[in-house]
């Protein structure tokens, strides 16, 4: 009987070795696949101009050249390169987790379920909507993403409290944020991109950008919805059930938890008035990830000084909350290593080319999915929504009315192809880095995921369909 136990605790634990592999195995695997594939696949440079501070492609420049396949060293090397390279988002996740570790410390959110826990017995699915619709108007309207991951280490606790799971926490983030971003409204980052690259009026079609945004985000709060109804009813369904079951995280009930003071209003009006400033910020002054470092910084110190923390009790949380978020910041530059494996290779520009040519040989009609194909594709090779405008707009553009498709149905097909497969892309830094502060392995969360993600692509190609068909027409 004993052996019988022992040799059943082994396989389960063979089983969970094996099921969930570490992020920086997963994108390492990705590193080494990425460095063989420059030994097969043909070099290529398109030329090259600034236009301020963007770095557009000419079209019609691409030529072939020399091959610079990737050597043993340099397989290595790209890590480093990454981190390099992605280093400001690297340190800025260490400044937000550091920042929301003090805030967290505040048990501000603690104190605030404490005072409307009556109001909440029984409805606790409708705070999921509301959060998700919070989430998703940042991603449309400022290109929020990485801002507001952090948050992810807020919610788990309160939705573990409420009778939820990890998945339901950090979903809440990724998805909401993501359905936003990719529906975009006024992003920026790729909406505003796109479109001064296309010569089109910024932030044009408005309206209706408004209405698939409203679309897209009634479909991801439904499919949060229904699965978190479900694991309320049966806590056993849930994904990470065993996970969570093994988490020291301190989960108290809703009735146990303190009241409200003061201190907890002035702790969360403080963070609220943090991300007003952010989302302004990006709007109107076109901050970046220095402005908001600097803005978390800012929010730490007045959250000491509101909580009368001493400068060392401030210090000692700040380091802390860097300690937890340390996977997910290196996972970045992990990520980045990806992109500089093709560009030194010169690699990246040849897979351009090569989809850029498949989708211009494409009757009018079917160019317009082709597009949206090419734009998913590349999504998976360059994950920054920003760097894939600049990369792909300036071949699209002038693509898009040889082949007679509306220059802004080829942007909303950049939209939808750059923003549906961040949720899922293993090359994606942003979302690994959400995954690790949620204890979410990658391989669950793909599990959990892949059914939306089939449904959003769907979704997102009838919205190119009508687009090219109905809204803008050549």
């Amino acid at each position: 009987m004993h052996n019988s136990t022992q040799n059943h605790e082994i396989n389960k634990n063979k089983k969970r070795r094996f099921s969930s592999p570490h992020p920086f195995a997963i994108l390492f695997f990705i590193i080494f696949l990425a460095a063989i594939s420059t030994y097969f696949l043909p070099a290529g440079e398109y030329d090259r101009i600034e236009e301020g501070d963007q770095t557009l492609i000419v079209q019609d420049s691409y030529e072939s050249v020399d091959s610079n396949p990737t050597n043993f060293l340099e397989l290595f090397e790209s890590i480093h390169e990454g981190m390099m390279e992605g280093g400001s988002v690297v340190f800025f996740i260490f400044i937000v987790g550091g920042s929301f570790y003090i805030f967290r410390s505040t048990k501000a959110i603690e104190g605030a379920l404490g005072s409307v826990s009556s109001k909440l017995v029984g409805k606790e699915i409708f705070l999921i909507p509301i959060l998700m619709l919070f989430f998703g108007i940042a991603g449309a309207m400022a290109g929020l993403f990485e801002e507001v991951l952090p948050f992810i280490l807020v919610l788990i606790p309160i939705m573990r409290q409420m009778g939820f799971d990890s998945i339901t926490g950090t979903a809440i983030v990724i998805v909401g944020v993501l359905s936003g971003f990719t529906a975009a409204i006024t992003n920026p980052f790729t909406i505003g991109i796109a479109q001064e690259i296309a010569e089109l009026p910024i932030f044009s079609g408005l309206g209706i950008r408004v209405l698939f945004w409203l679309i897209f985000m009634a479909i991801s709060i439904t499919y949060v919805m229904l699965y978190a109804n479900k694991i309320k009813k049966d806590p056993k369904k849930s994904i990470v059930y065993e996970q969570d079951n093994s988490n020291k995280m301190d989960i108290n009930s809703l009735d146990d938890s303190e009241s409200l003071s003061k201190r907890h209003i002035l702790s969360i009006f403080v963070l609220i008035l943090t991300f007003t400033i952010l989302i302004v910020g990006v709007i109107l002054f076109e901050w970046s990830i220095p402005e908001f470092s600097a803005l978390f910084i800012v929010m730490s110190i007045v959250l000491g000084i509101v909580n009368k923390m001493s400068i060392n009790n401030v210090a000692e949380k700040f380091v802390e909350g860097c300690q937890e978020v340390t996977v997910a910041a290196l996972i970045v530059g992990f990520a980045y290593a990806v992109l500089i494996l093709f560009e030194n290779a010169n690699t990246l520009d040849f897979i351009v080319h090569s989809l850029s040519s498949i989708v211009s040989s494409m009757p009018s009609n079917f160019a317009a999915l082709g597009m949206y194909l090419f734009q998913t594709i590349m999504n998976y090779i360059v994950s920054s929504g920003s760097g894939q405008a600049a990369l792909t707009m300036p071949i699209m553009t002038p693509l898009s009315d040889l082949v007679e498709v509306s220059r802004q149905t080829a942007v909303t097909a950049f939209q939808f192809g750059d923003g549906i497969s961040n949720a899922i892309t293993p090359t994606s830094g942003a979302l690994l880095a959400g995954l690790a502060m949620g204890g979410i392995p990658y391989v669950k969360w793909v599990k959990w995921v892949w059914p939306l993600i089939l449904i959003q692509y769907f979704i997102g190609a009838v919205f190119i369909i009508i687009a090219h068909i109905f809204i803008w027409p050549f």
